[in-house]
């Protein structure tokens, strides 16, 4: 495989491209080329940032031969349009999660991508933390046995921090509001590791945050192999927050944010801590991504993947919406959805 950086083009400016820029510049298997957003400013002061080239329009980039992949950070609305637009110029894209707004469009960009045997890896980084590849190792081993509840939670303290004109608090640009915005970090997590969730049953309000969209949540999910989860989901609470209880038959696996990570087996009277080395998980997302465009491997998590997780999401918010219980498959089968 060759040592070069694969040579990338950033799409979209915002808190979130940047954060990406940064991981950039922690790996060599990237180089930031050039960048684009419709602001002029925002772009100049991207390529001055990142020192990398602004380019006038998002075609100057797609026409440039030496531009690989497009690290694509732009409103999730416009997924499909820029996405279709990479591929058709053969260029690969790393794209932030969602997938996009609909599992409609989710299967659409898959299909776009598929077609033009181009890479599109979907941005999950939660998943790739060094304490949730651990419980995975365990349960892939057979250590907890049946797999019987999980408990999660993802919270954030958003008060004050509100910007009511970004397209990240509007329920047109991020339908379900926390449960799409963050809850879909852990329920790919949850589904990593509890395997594929089955059924959701709902419940959102708005407490805190001014705006039009839903600030807490709660997803009770069925898991296809009858183990049930639950997750909260916030940007109302004190502080940021995160916790992944695994429970099973035979042994138990619990995280949060302050505690770290311990592990009970069966018959034990105390759970003991399991030492574990902080992964830069946004770095391993990015390298992976970057090796994917050199050798044809096929990513972590794909199209496919990224449009069943939207379907739990879309499903979490139909539940809400329509106060039942709602299947995933209704959601992946639905025109409308």
């Amino acid at each position: 495989m060759s040592l070069e950086p694969v040579r990338v083009a950033a799409l979209g400016m915002g808190w979130w491209s940047d954060v990406l820029a940064d991981a950039i510049g922690r790996t060599t298997a990237l180089e930031i080329a050039s960048c684009y957003t419709r602001s002029e400013d925002k772009r100049n002061a991207f390529a001055s940032k990142y020192n990398c080239k602004a380019a006038s329009s998002y075609e100057e980039i797609l026409a440039d031969d030496s531009i690989q992949g497009v690290i694509n950070t732009t409103p999730n609305g416009v997924h499909l349009e820029t996405v279709r637009q990479a591929a058709a110029a053969g260029k690969h894209t790393f794209l932030d999660k969602p997938i996009a707004n609909t599992v409609v469009e989710g299967k659409k960009i898959t299909e776009a991508c598929a077609d033009a045997n181009v890479i599109l890896s979907i941005g999950y980084q939660r998943r790739r933390e060094n304490q949730f590849r651990w419980i995975k190792e365990q349960l892939d081993a057979g250590h907890f046995g049946k797999l019987i509840q999980a408990d999660a939670n993802i919270s954030r303290d958003r008060l004050g921090k509100v910007d009511l004109s970004s397209w990240r608090y509007q329920s047109t640009g991020m339908p379900g509001g926390v449960i799409l915005q963050i809850g879909v970090h852990y329920t790919d997590v949850l589904g990593m590791l509890m395997g594929p969730i089955k059924r959701v049953s709902a419940m959102s309000a708005q407490l805190v945050l001014p705006g039009d969209n839903p600030d807490i949540a709660n997803l009770i999910m069925e898991h296809e192999n009858g183990a049930i989860s639950n997750l909260t989901a916030s940007y109302a609470s004190a502080s940021e927050y995160y916790l992944m209880n695994i429970y099973g038959k035979e042994a138990t696996a619990y995280y949060d944010l302050f505690g770290g990570l311990r592990y009970l087996s069966r018959g034990d009277k105390e759970p003991r801590s399991i030492p574990y080395e902080k992964n830069d998980a946004i770095v391993d997302e990015l390298e992976e991504f970057a090796a994917c465009i050199k050798d044809g491997t096929t990513p972590e998590v794909g199209g496919q993947m990224a449009t069943e997780s939207l379907a739990v999401i879309r499903a979490g918010i139909r539940s809400v919406e329509e106060g039942r219980t709602v299947d995933v498959a209704e959601i992946m089968e639905s025109p409308d959805e």
